[in-house]
């Protein structure tokens, strides 16, 4: 039973009237508790960026394995097609598209061939991304990180929305979906360069999704909590965290398909952004203690250790904020 209630009224409110039903659907969306991935993906086309490896990988597979025709992109032609054999396996459909993300050109490439190949792209999955967990101290001379992190981080993605947008609109049907980072919400310290990428792709997607609020197209932002893969493999204290499994970061991408609502994410998140906003002073103290608790790892350094390991202090702090990451 649909929630959005009916409202009579006369024509010069009836703007106001559509704006009060969707923030009714929006409401809606979470509680659409009957709705399969498979009725969401069946027969339609979605694009997974960063589907070589990972969370990009085992999201394709199970979008995939619930009747989606699965388009994978990513750098290594090898490893996607590693992909492809694991969905076509499970009776599946899924096609390799090679690309390099952070590179204008290659995104204009992809465009072309994906658009020539598959005119209709009803989901687009921007996970593709790189992080770098390095403090200012150690980053006065690698501007070059923050310039990467942006190039992958936020223009590849807008880049590619820009490219499929216009047809989704004329369809009056689309979803991108955004994968970011928890991070945009705790403000960690050292991750000065991947949160800043993250938290413009947010506010991108913020008022993207006002624009398009009267066209049907769909935006989902993914807050993404720690989750272990070779990413956050270099920083050893990370070992003892409470981390997601890649197969369990690609449910919640699927519960964004599923659902269609605007946000995905862990708790913790909402609560650090309530707790920044009722008293940001003692948000700031805190931030800068976890700053001295957690200091730069051997990779930040560009070493190697592998005896470093986190602290008895730093895993109590891990398992009270389960998810986040400093």
């Amino acid at each position: 039973m649909a929630l959005t209630p009916r409202i009579r009224v006369p024509s010069a409110s009836r703007e106001l009237a559509r704006s009060v039903g969707r923030v009714a659907q929006s409401v809606a969306g979470p509680l659409r508790g009957g709705r399969s991935l498979h009725s969401a993906v069946d027969g339609r086309t979605v694009m997974v960026t960063g589907a070589s490896s990972g969370i990009g990988r085992a999201a394709a597979v199970e979008i995939g394995r619930a009747g989606g025709a699965v388009l994978l992109v990513a750098r290594s032609t090898a490893r996607l097609k590693d992909t492809a054999r694991e969905i076509e396996a499970s009776h599946g459909l899924a096609e390799v598209y090679s690309a390099d993300l952070s590179a204008e050109a290659s995104i204009d490439e992809l465009l072309e061939r994906v658009l020539a190949e598959h005119p209709t792209i009803d989901v687009l999955v921007n996970n593709a991304g790189r992080s770098i967990r390095r403090s200012l101290a150690l980053s006065y001379d690698r501007f070059h990180d923050f310039e990467r992190t942006m190039q992958l981080n936020y223009f590849g993605p807008v880049k590619l929305i820009l490219g499929l947008l216009r047809g989704m609109r004329e369809r009056r049907s689309g979803q991108i979906v955004n994968v970011s980072t928890l991070g945009v919400q705790t403000n960690a310290p050292r991750f000065s360069a991947y949160i800043a990428s993250k938290a413009a792709l947010d506010a991108f997607t913020r008022v993207a999704a006002a624009e398009c609020a009267d066209d049907g197209v769909q935006f989902t932002t993914i807050h993404m909590p720690l989750v272990r893969t070779p990413m956050s493999a270099p920083t050893k204290l990370y070992d003892r965290f409470p981390a997601l499994t890649p197969e369990q970061a690609a449910q919640l991408i699927c519960e964004a398909i599923r659902t269609r609502s605007d946000h995905v994410g862990p708790r913790v998140g909402s609560l650090t952004e309530l707790g920044r906003a009722i008293a940001p002073g003692m948000a700031k103290e805190i931030l800068g203690a976890t700053y001295r608790a957690f200091p730069d790892s051997a990779a930040a350094h560009g070493r190697v250790d592998e005896s470093e390991s986190a602290s008895a202090l730093q895993r109590a702090v891990a398992q009270l904020l389960r998810g986040a990451y400093w």
